[in-house]
């Protein structure tokens, strides 16, 4: 049957990603592995978004006001010998911040997608969980008992173990034996009349999908902006300020205005890192597709 040879194929290509899994985390005595890069900024998402957005902005404001204080009156000196310096800077600044602004609005807009495109992904997976339970439903006793208790094994695991892995960056790799044993158990069942041949087919081919979209949610837990573009943002940030610590102003209108720019540029920093990893803090992706179909079609 083409639909068998075909879920055969994907479970046979994810064996060995799931025995290559299984022997990395046999040191961590753990089904799971997870990235450490970048781990330092990772405690952004165990407090309160607002939190993070006040520490981010208030970290930024204060760099600048600390520069204006007490770099300022040494920079300015050396760089203000040619007049109207002011706004040959303000042509400057105004240049770089279009670039600047351009590279966070993309990030912005980059990590608000991705994020989005998660949450469809969960919730296209738990929808075709849901099919695949409705169709393994009309299976015979006791093929249909023992479909349905994997299929809840699964979902159980899913919302109570495999969520806080992922909210912790972690991929979990546990079902990965339980999603195996369901489609052996599945392509094992023998069709005797039409109608159970042509329901074998349906089940099988939702198991695909089922299948297709759980990988991409998979991989998605690991996701992020990658560190080089971390890196030419905290770069941008330093750049601006500098630029803003070399205007020749009065400390009031100085300090007024040095603070406006740099809490909008914490605060878009902050959303960006916030929206980084989609499973992850008090904005991410929860598990409540799954939670809602294991209420109203799998409790017994």
């Amino acid at each position: 049957m083409a639909a068998l040879s075909h879920s055969a194929a994907i479970m046979n290509k994810q064996a060995p990603r799931g025995s290559r899994c299984a022997h990395s985390t046999k040191a961590m005595r753990s089904p799971s592995f997870t990235i450490s890069a970048g781990a330092e900024m990772y405690w952004i998402y165990d407090i309160p978004p607002l939190l993070a957005v006040g520490l981010f902005s208030g970290m930024f404001v204060g760099i600048c006001w600390i520069g204006i204080i007490l770099l300022s009156p040494r920079l300015v000196p050396w760089v203000h010998h040619q007049p109207g310096l002011n706004e040959i800077l303000g042509d400057y600044l105004q240049y770089f911040g279009v670039i600047y602004g351009l590279l966070l609005g993309l990030l912005a807009v980059a990590t608000y997608q991705n994020h989005s495109d998660v949450e469809k992904t969960v919730s296209n997976e738990a929808s075709a969980l849901a099919a695949l339970y409705r169709d393994v439903s009309a299976y015979p006793d006791p093929m249909r008992s023992e479909l349905e208790a994997f299929l809840r094994d699964y979902t159980r695991y899913v919302i109570d173990e495999a969520w806080p892995l992922q909210r912790k960056g972690i991929v979990p790799a546990g079902a990965v034996k339980k999603v195996a044993a369901f489609f052996s158990h599945l392509a094992s069942f023998e069709p005797e009349t039409k109608s159970q041949v042509s329901l074998h087919r349906a089940t099988l081919s939702e198991f695909n999908t089922f299948f297709e979209y759980r990988r991409s949610r998979l991989y998605s837990v690991t996701a992020g902006i990658p560190p080089v573009m971390w890196y030419t943002v905290a770069v941008g940030a330093l750049i601006n300020v500098f630029m803003i610590w070399l205007f020749n102003l009065r400390l009031g209108t100085h300090l007024l205005l040095g603070g406006l720019i740099s809490f909008f540029t914490g605060t878009m920093i902050c959303l960006i890192a916030l929206l980084d990893h989609p499973f992850r803090g008090e904005v991410a992706v929860s598990p409540q597709a799954f939670e809602l179909i294991y209420n109203q079609m799998m409790q017994e």
